[in-house]
């Protein structure tokens, strides 16, 4: 079999804070193979962005720390690189699509200089090339009058223009790996999906990996291959996104499922997961979705459950596939 593109092993995150130390991922491990799209799915502040975070080595250290574990692109750890081999990383094999354009964007430059920047601090271009190909590239990925709106600011773009300067720019140096991170959360439903259809597209054309990060599940439906499910820090399922979907295999992934709006059921209302998300400053013993399980037994209120195959290339941490 072919060597998967990256490979996630135990990465465990943890933050200092005056409060104490809290633990934003705790043991995730995936992997991905080229070409491959997958799904990183789970409420706000279950560890998804420090998780794509880490694997480009971007969250903050201190007051972040890498407790355990590792992250290997092509086979090798990316925590192992110096700074200059992960700058060139970032720069021509790994990019990123943020989440929110007006944070991630500098409103003082012209889109077309940011992105002739990474042009030219990355490829060696000279200031014409990189001009032209910042114009091709907005073209690409749908900007209108790409001629006139390469010199415009972020502030001169509507949310779903934002995120297409910003795809451009992860486009510019021909990564073979995206990531994503919830590039359609702040948009209405007819620019998300606009949206949508463009990366997987561009994917497609380009060839690439992709991490898509969402809260969405018909999102990931819709877009990935396969699908990892997050709940407070912890990989709770893992597997195919045809799996998944048909024969979900941990009571949290049962409940985002049937919170999901349908036209074909007689109810009125949605079915929300009970309870909130557990403080992951003091977060309960045991399984961290215990308190909102209706399935919970002693054990789940004591340790925290392992990730179980329960059917070829199909795992979930639930203490009751123990019982079969």
């Amino acid at each position: 079999m072919a060597e998967p593109i990256l490979e996630v092993e135990d990465l465990t995150i943890e933050f200092q804070l005056k409060r104490g130390a809290l633990r934003a991922v705790d043991g995730v491990s995936f992997s991905i193979d080229r070409g491959e799209t997958f799904g990183l799915v789970g409420e706000s502040g279950s560890g998804k962005t420090v998780t794509a975070r880490s694997i480009m080595r971007l969250v903050p250290m201190p007051p972040g720390e890498l407790v355990k574990g590792a992250v290997k692109y092509e086979g090798r750890d990316v925590y192992s690189m110096s700074d200059a081999e992960m700058r060139e990383l970032r720069g021509t094999n790994i990019a990123m699509v943020f989440q929110e354009p007006m944070s991630a964007l500098n409103p003082v430059f012209s889109v077309g200089a940011q992105i002739t920047d990474a042009l030219r601090t990355n490829l060696g271009m000279d200031a014409k090339s990189a001009r032209e190909r910042c114009i091709e590239l907005m073209s690409l990925v749908g900007i209108p009058s790409p001629e006139q709106r390469v010199d415009s600011y972020v502030h001169e773009f509507s949310g779903g223009m934002r995120q297409r300067v910003m795809l451009a720019m992860a486009l510019s140096c021909d990564p073979n790996f995206l990531i994503a991170d919830e590039p359609t959360t702040a948009l209405d439903v007819t620019i998300q999906a606009t949206i949508l259809e463009l990366i997987e597209s561009m994917i497609e054309r380009f060839e690439m990996s992709l991490i898509f990060i969402t809260h969405n599940l018909g999102v990931v439906a819709h877009a990935c291959d396969s699908i990892g499910v997050m709940y407070a820090s912890h990989l709770v399922e893992l597997g195919k996104k045809d799996e998944i979907f048909k024969n979900p295999q941990h009571p949290y992934t049962v409940g985002l499922l049937n919170s999901i709006p349908r036209l074909d059921t007689q109810s009125k209302y949605l079915t929300p997961i009970k309870g909130l998300v557990c403080n992951m400053m003091d977060p309960p013993k045991g399984c961290k979705f215990n308190p909102r399980c209706e399935h919970a037994m002693d054990i789940c209120r004591q340790e925290i459950p392992k990730m179980k195959e329960v059917a070829p290339g199909h795992f979930a941490a639930c203490h009751l596939h123990d019982q079969s």
